[in-house]
């Protein structure tokens, strides 16, 4: 009898061969090994079934129809590649719960929001340590630039340029670098922070921008889980689709803020829009015309607009 390879061992498998063709799958191949611990814990003998997939993708903390939705779509590429090497492989159908992409509304934090925020990080243990003062620095770049997290927690002393106001981004979504000029008062505050951190000798030697207590370098993790610290601390609720606030929120706020501050100018947003891509690093700029219907406020604007062309006063 011809033995089976256990699905940990087909996923690690699988995630070679598309990682070879040039495809990152990060948070795929976190999805899929759950898929894998989950099918062990349960006691799952044989191939990969619906029956399976169905129980897997149901089972997310809140059951939501999206999530389920989504981890089927995460495991049908993996079902197709299984199926190679055993033909009782089932192909969970793609729409056994529905669309799995959906844009849900973001919580748009507000200016006394973010400032809030940034205050309580004094509060954040170890007192008047570095994580404090990093997390601030962090909450207040990406509420002011639009950074992802992972990008202002990559950076490094040398892509950091004060003098000149301009981040080199080097780690961006699907590989892609870029320059990001920041505004004087953000340049100000990164600069007050790196002369705090550097007070530090055990962050000295580190060649991260942003460091914690003892010289380790900020994470995405441990910044995710400080942010979630002060909002229930703060007992603060989404405003939005999710369920729970999120740090990515801070970028998604900064494209809103920053669209409602040019239609409120009057400024031809069709025009900016293209260099508002560029400087977010997002791959097309549909990802970016996205936002003009992300919140009620620019949707209303976005309806107004569709309104006067359709009456020739656009």
């Amino acid at each position: 009898m011809r033995h089976r390879k256990s699905f940990m061992q087909r996923i690690d498998d699988y995630l070679a061969v598309r990682r070879q063709a040039g495809f990152a799958l990060k948070a795929e191949g976190a999805q899929l090994r759950h898929f894998a611990r989950f099918a062990q814990q349960i006691g799952h003998r044989g191939p990969l079934t619906t029956q399976l997939a169905v129980r897997w993708a149901s089972s997310s903390v809140g059951g939501r129809r999206l999530t389920a939705a989504r981890r089927i779509e995460v495991l049908r590429p993996f079902a197709k590649y299984c199926r190679q090497f055993d033909p009782e492989t089932e192909i969970p159908p793609r729409a056994l719960f529905g669309a799995a992409h959906r844009r849900l509304v973001p919580h748009v934090f507000s200016d006394d929001e973010i400032i809030e925020l940034m205050a309580r990080c004094d509060g954040l243990y170890p007192p008047h340590g570095l994580r404090g003062a990093s997390c601030a620095a962090i909450f207040g770049l990406m509420a002011s630039s639009g950074l992802r997290t992972a990008e202002a927690t990559a950076l490094t002393r040398s892509d950091v340029d004060l003098d000149s106001r301009l981040l080199h981004i080097r780690c961006g979504k699907l590989g892609k670098s870029r320059w990001v000029p920041i505004h004087p008062t953000t340049a100000d505050i990164l600069r007050r922070y790196a002369r705090k951190r550097d007070r530090d000798p055990l962050t000295l030697n580190s060649e991260a921008f942003f460091v914690f207590d003892f010289g380790r370098p900020a994470s995405t993790h441990s910044v995710n889980y400080a942010f979630h610290i002060l909002c229930d601390t703060l007992k603060w609720r989404p405003r939005g689709d999710h369920p729970r606030l999120r740090l990515r929120d801070l970028r998604h706020s900064f494209v809103c803020h920053r669209l409602q501050e040019w239609y409120a100018h009057g400024l031809d947003v069709d025009r900016s829009i293209l260099a508002l891509s560029t400087y977010l690093g997002h791959a097309k700029v549909t990802d970016t015309y996205w936002y003009e219907t992300a919140t009620p406020e620019l949707l209303a604007i976005a309806a107004q607009r569709f309104v006067s062309c359709r009456r020739g006063t656009s």
